[in-house]
């Protein structure tokens, strides 16, 4: 078999397609017309990352300064997760990617447009494969739960995250950590209580 090690042909072969599909996506201008800021498409990790964390699309913070859940929803998922802010963005142990990569404006209420439908099915099938390493994969949001698992969509997001356990060990299914989950999360004590101490545990053992 291939030997895979660090600075092998092998290791440098992966690297070198990996970094030949991330230039791609970060030249993408598919959308172009479609983003009132323009497109900046956003992804983090290398091959080896062990946690894989797919969520919804870049906000306007995150389009601005490039990096995945720059904001106060990322301070919460970190906190969900267990993780500080240099491991969370230690691209050798943590990958994110969105449903979208490019922040995809606003709609009429003020709140976030969903992601464009042409990202995830464009790009998703060719960077995916590339992670192999993957131990524990996160799906944060409606949009990131209802595209990889379709069986989901006829559900409400409530029922689909009480039962979590049923895309276990596939999967560790969580709302969107934005402040509209605040209400959310004190409606239902069994998410602090017993959905993220498995998921803390499970992060941790990915990274382990």
């Amino acid at each position: 078999m291939p030997q895979t090690n660090s600075g092998s042909p092998a290791a440098e072969h992966s690297n070198a397609a990996f970094d030949r599909v991330l230039g791609e996506i970060r030249a993408c201008r598919h959308c172009a017309g479609e983003l009132p800021l323009g497109p900046r498409p956003i992804v983090r990790g290398r091959p080896e990352a062990r946690l894989l964390i797919i969520s919804q699309a870049p906000g306007t913070r995150v389009h601005e300064t490039g990096l995945s859940f720059d904001d106060r929803s990322g301070d919460r998922l970190r906190s969900w997760l267990g993780l500080d802010r240099d491991t969370f963005y230690d691209e050798r142990r943590v990958a994110i990617m969105g449903v979208g990569f490019c922040y995809p404006g606003r709609d009429a209420r003020g709140g976030d447009l969903p992601p464009r439908p042409e990202c995830a099915p464009l790009w998703h099938p060719r960077l995916r494969p590339h992670f192999g390493e993957i131990r524990l994969t996160l799906l944060v949001g409606s949009y990131a739960i209802r595209d990889y698992l379709p069986k989901s969509r006829r559900q409400s997001m409530a029922a689909i995250l009480a039962c979590w356990r049923d895309y276990r060990p596939g999967y560790f299914v969580l709302p969107h950590p934005s402040w509209r989950t605040t209400a959310w999360e004190r409606a239902n004590p069994w998410f602090a209580a017993e959905a993220l101490p498995e998921l803390r545990a499970a992060v941790a053992a990915a990274l382990s």
